[in-house]
């Protein structure tokens, strides 16, 4: 990732972090999805630990999940995937596991968040993730369970969801940033494109007037022989441009370059059977 990119990250994690539930019970919850951290050394994770485990205490509150960390978090997402748990303990739980196992990459417009636990946690997120509508799919690898979420947009509803919405306004900020800047290079791509074609195209029309005229191959007071000069003096102009020097219909311009060179095509091949020059 590009430090850009880097630092939103950063932003959404300490965002995310920084968030304090108002229930008890959601606080039981994410200080039970927090406390798995794995190997990850985190300061704002570190922080959000102490200061919902110091308002536990002030509440006369004793964590609800007991024994291992790893126990912890899949007791409680096992008791949290049933039908009846509270949404505010589920995405409490969620925002827990997402700073505790996530990890999560913007990189190249790319978005890719994965949450790494235990098999048998997996199964519960997912069925959570499931009930709250909030996408991403599971998965398994080597032994662990993964839960995976791909594409700026739903990606953007689960932070928001989630409580991380000063980084979601700025991922949607740069999203219609990128958005604009690529449609503007297409249009300017095609643009060039069209450009292109049309010199490469005045250019051969150019060579075969010159070969027609060179070569008596038109009536000189004809109307293909006057296409012929207005082209030879404007290799560059468009047909709009020429048919408007002219006084005539675009298509009749279009119409005459085309046969001036079918015909110098044919006398190049020895075909001399074409009969009088174009009028």
């Amino acid at each position: 990732m590009s430090r850009v990119e880097a630092d939103l990250v950063a932003s959404i994690r300490h965002e995310l972090a920084a968030i304090r539930p108002p229930r008890t019970c959601c606080i039981q919850a994410e200080l039970a999805a927090l406390g798995d951290s794995g190997r990850r050394v985190d300061v704002s994770l570190a922080r959000a630990v102490h200061e919902l485990s110091t308002e536990l205490s002030q509440r006369g509150a004793a964590r609800r999940w007991e024994g291992s960390p790893r126990g912890q978090s899949e007791a409680c997402a096992d008791s949290l995937a049933g039908t009846r748990s509270p949404q505010h303990c589920r995405l409490a739980l969620l925002r827990g596991r997402l700073l505790a196992r996530g990890s999560l990459s913007l990189a190249s417009g790319s978005v890719h968040l994965e949450i790494n636990v235990s098999e048998s946690e997996a199964i519960d997120l997912a069925r959570i993730t499931a009930a709250e509508q909030l996408g991403g799919h599971r998965r398994a690898r080597r032994g662990k369970g993964l839960l995976i979420w791909k594409g700026r947009d739903v990606l953007i509803d689960l932070l928001r969801r989630l409580g991380a919405t000063a980084s979601v306004a700025e991922m949607e900020a740069r999203g219609i940033g990128r958005e604009v800047r690529g449609n503007l290079n297409r249009s300017v791509n095609a643009e060039t494109a069209n450009l292109t074609r049309a010199v490469l195209a005045g250019m051969r029309q150019a060579r075969a007037c010159t070969t027609a005229l060179e070569e008596s191959l038109l009536q000189a007071d004809g109307l293909h022989a006057r296409v012929a000069r207005v082209r030879l003096g404007a290799p560059d102009a468009t047909l709009a441009e020429l048919a408007a020097e002219l006084d005539l219909a675009r298509s009749t311009v279009q119409r005459a370059l085309a046969e001036i060179e079918r015909r110098v095509r044919a006398a190049q091949a020895g075909d001399h059977s074409a009969g009088q020059p174009l009028r």
